[in-house]
This record gives C-alpha cells, structure tokens and sequence, in this order.
C-alpha cells in the first residue's frame, strides 16, 4: 500500500520514529483494554521494523 523504499524514510530518526509510534500506540491499546486494536498496531509496527531495518533499501533495484 505504501512505497517503505522511499527516499523520504532515508533518514534513520524517522524509520525509527515511525516504528515506535506504532509499537507504543500498540501498547497504549493494549493497556487501555483494547487487545483488537493493540493487535493491529503492534503488526504495523512489527511489519514497518522489519522493512526499514532488515529489508530497506531507498535506492531501489534489486532486493
């Protein structure tokens, strides 16, 4: 849905800003009784990790 390999992610303060947001959204939900929502965002933040720290690549080409 979104292009993760963008050049506007290069910088590592907003991949990692992205990523805590989601995770602590996540635990925010979680601890105000809200497991379905927690879910949700702990993925995203799961799934956003791993794009900008494992597979990122903001140049292109091949993976």
């Amino acid at each position: 849905m979104f292009d993760l390999d963008d050049m506007f992610y290069r910088p590592f303060w907003i991949r990692l800003l992205l990523v805590a947001l989601a995770l602590g959204w996540g635990l925010f939900e979680f601890l105000s009784g809200a497991p379905f929502f927690g879910v949700i965002f702990v993925a995203i933040g799961l799934y956003a990790g791993w794009r900008f720290f494992v597979t990122f690549n903001p140049l292109g080409g091949d993976r």
